[in-house]
């Protein structure tokens, strides 16, 4: 009986986010901006969830288990990208310092910006 529940507590939620993905699609045909739906869904989660109109308890399960399971989700493109290496193969350097030099960058940014929160929350319990 316990796992029923669960089942159906499990549909429900993916039904929240997929309620929420596909109102993304539809902003997507909606704005004419470059703009990839994913990222419409995403802001509304946010939205949604920072004005409380969807509560965490209502997605977390479903949420959490889509997190678990994000490393079988790179196999399509790992294997696409395996088909088209002869394409890559010709701008390898330059993908490769692409790569490098934004992972650098997205280190030395989340760093910086976390520094100045850790300083900024010892400022005011002071």
């Amino acid at each position: 009986m316990a796992q029923e529940v669960i089942k159906v507590k499990l549909l429900y939620q993916f039904g929240i986010i997929m309620f929420v993905t596909f109102l993304g699609e539809f902003l997507h045909c909606l704005i004419p901006l470059p703009i990839p739906a994913s990222i419409y869904g995403l802001l509304l989660m946010l939205a949604g969830l920072m004005t409380k109109v969807i509560k965490l308890e209502q997605v977390k399960i479903a949420a959490d288990f889509l997190i678990e399971i994000m490393p079988l989700m790179f196999i399509p493109a790992a294997t696409g990208l395996m088909t088209s290496w002869g394409i890559i193969r010709a701008k390898l350097f330059a993908y490769l310092a692409i790569a490098v030099i934004t992972t650098v960058l997205v280190m030395v940014v989340s760093g910086r910006v976390t520094q100045f929160f850790l300083r900024r929350g010892r400022g005011k319990e002071v």
